[in-house]
């Protein structure tokens, strides 16, 4: 079941609110000893997360289906490590169970979808909420444990969620109609996201994946010393929108790499980090990153949920361009950075109603 954007949670009655966590959505299949993790599109997520197995062992039911989120918690406990779950989709087994030492995930539960023989994907939310609440036993410590998520019927509450547990790396607030049954691949949720916008450079391109147009801006901002890092990219442009742009960056690749900030990166075109413009990508190893070098002379506003260490959590989305705006001027100093959380207030000062 999905979720469609909205500014602001709905009005009235008959909602529940949930924090909105920012990890791998996951759907987890018990059978006895049998446990499978799988990802949201059905790819298989079991032998990247092997410490998830016991946990989620001793706190489900002997026969189940569950539907949350695999997430890291960050070493110092505020917040949440989204960096290092991409690290955590890495085909080599040896590195698996290094990070998986080393970055241990967990699993917040929000719906259970089957229970022993038991369909419940025609039972209303409220009933299925109950029906969770019964049968997870939360279990675990520290960095690897599974939990069960908050929840609220008091949009009050629910609005005091939004600003406050951002700190704790959510990624924002969740709405569920109490009335509604579980409606697979439909988007019968409403979600509302934190969103900035950032004045950034634009130093680079990758060409979309039909070959035809932009695919992806690359963005970057200057540190204090003046250096020019990757921060993320702008993509989701319509096929209109992805020839126009061609040919309107289309004179900036003219002698691009001569003193280009990246131009070691570009020379490289992959590096071993996975954080660079021309790295592979760990989720879809056949995915091309490669990028297309632009004199970074133009800036462009871009709007951005959150900021995760000195990139953009996810990919941000084009605003204007901004000819106004000197790209030296573009710097970290004009973000606005959410004051870090306690990670587990979220399950203590987010109890919310007799639901959980």
């Amino acid at each position: 079941m999905l979720a469609k954007a909205a500014d602001a949670l709905p009005e009235g009655d008959g909602w529940a609110f949930e924090p909105k966590w920012d990890g791998f959505r996951c759907i987890v299949f018990r059978d006895g000893d049998e446990v499978v993790l799988g990802s949201r599109n059905e790819r298989p997520l079991t032998r990247y997360f092997p410490e998830l197995l016991p946990v989620l062992r001793a706190a489900l039911p002997d026969r189940c289906v569950i539907d949350g989120e695999i997430v890291i918690p960050s070493a110092d406990g505020h917040g949440l490590d989204f960096d290092a779950l991409l690290q955590r989709i890495h085909p080599a087994e040896s590195r698996v169970q290094r990070l998986a030492a080393e970055t241990p995930a967990s699993f917040v539960a929000f719906d259970i979808l089957a229970l022993g023989d038991e369909s419940l994907l025609d039972v209303i939310q409220s009933a299925r909420r109950a029906a969770l609440v019964a049968a997870l036993v939360p279990a675990g410590e520290g960095r690897t444990a599974v939990r069960l998520t908050p929840t609220t019927t008091d949009r009050a509450v629910a609005d005091t969620w939004f600003h406050p547990f951002e700190g704790a790396g959510l990624d924002g607030v969740m709405a569920k109609p109490l009335a509604g049954t579980y409606r697979p691949g439909e988007r019968v949720l409403v979600k509302v996201k934190h969103h900035r916008t950032a004045d950034c450079v634009v130093a680079g391109y990758r060409v979309h994946k039909d070959g035809k147009g932009v695919g992806s801006l690359l963005l970057g901002l200057h540190d204090a010393a003046g250096t020019l890092h990757p921060v993320g990219v702008a993509s989701g442009f319509t096929a209109k929108v992805r020839t126009a742009l061609l040919g309107e960056l289309g004179p900036l690749t003219d002698h691009a790499l001569d003193d280009h900030p990246w131009r070691g990166w570009a020379e490289a075109m992959a590096h071993e980090g996975g954080r660079m413009p021309g790295a592979q990508s760990r989720w879809n190893a056949g995915k091309d990153l490669s990028w297309v070098p632009l004199r970074p002379e133009r800036v462009a506003e871009v709007e951005f949920d959150q900021l995760q260490g000195n990139r953009f959590r996810h990919g941000a989305h084009l605003v204007r361009w901004r000819p106004d705006r000197e790209p030296s001027s573009c710097t970290y100093a004009q973000l606005d950075v959410a004051v870090p959380v306690e990670l587990l207030s979220v399950f203590t000062e987010g109890a919310g109603d007799a639901q959980g």
